[in-house]
């Protein structure tokens, strides 16, 4: 993995915003918010098993993915795409 790409995933500001980017890109493509949240909780499921967090914000997520069902992890998933997207318009 090169530099750039370790410092996106490692500060939670660059993080948020390559979420950001990929449900801006999934929404343009006519993706429904439905699926956009169904493909983040496989990519969450996919992150959590293979992934160690690199700073605090990562770590929580990781630890409330891990006690949640699959449920709590669509809803997880849900607000995190809300979140990307309310700073979006901030």
């Amino acid at each position: 993995m090169d530099y750039e790409n370790t410092n996106t995933i490692n500060d939670w500001g660059n993080w948020k915003n390559t979420i950001a980017k990929a449900v801006d890109l999934g929404q343009i493509v006519g993706l429904s918010d439905e699926t956009i949240s169904k493909v983040g909780t496989k990519i969450g499921n996919i992150l959590n098993a293979s992934v160690d967090p690199e700073n605090g914000e990562q770590r929580l997520l990781k630890e409330l993915w891990s006690v949640a069902d699959d449920e709590d992890r669509q809803t997880l998933s849900k607000l995190i795409v809300k979140m990307v997207q309310s700073d979006d318009h901030e």
